[in-house]
């Protein structure tokens, strides 16, 4: 799915979409990743994020990948969509861009 999505975040503007399996997610003594996604058994935490030009950009841009036909066909998640966190960020430190 990740790999039918990032193209067409790209198509609407986006620079990069990374999609990442977790593989070192510990548990933590206040909060974690599992808990704030109430992770259940034989699921995994995937980190994923989308850099956009601007927050302009990003909002249309998500905008219309949503209405994208490759995006209305994926009715199957392979995940449960209302645990998802998501939000937008403004960059403060990018050391090593490209």
């Amino acid at each position: 799915m990740a790999e039918a999505a990032g193209p067409v975040f790209q198509k609407y503007g986006a620079l990069r979409m990374v999609e990442c399996w977790g593989d070192d997610v510990p548990d933590g003594k206040t909060t974690d990743f599992k808990r704030a996604v109430k992770l259940e058994e034989g699921e995994q935490v995937v980190f994923s994020w989308i850099v956009w030009p601007t927050k302009d950009a990003r909002d249309e841009g998500m905008a219309k990948a949503m209405q994208d036909p490759i995006f209305q066909a994926m009715k199957d998640m392979p995940f449960d969509g209302k645990r998802m966190i998501y939000g937008g960020f403004d960059v403060l430190v990018d050391i090593g861009r490209e």
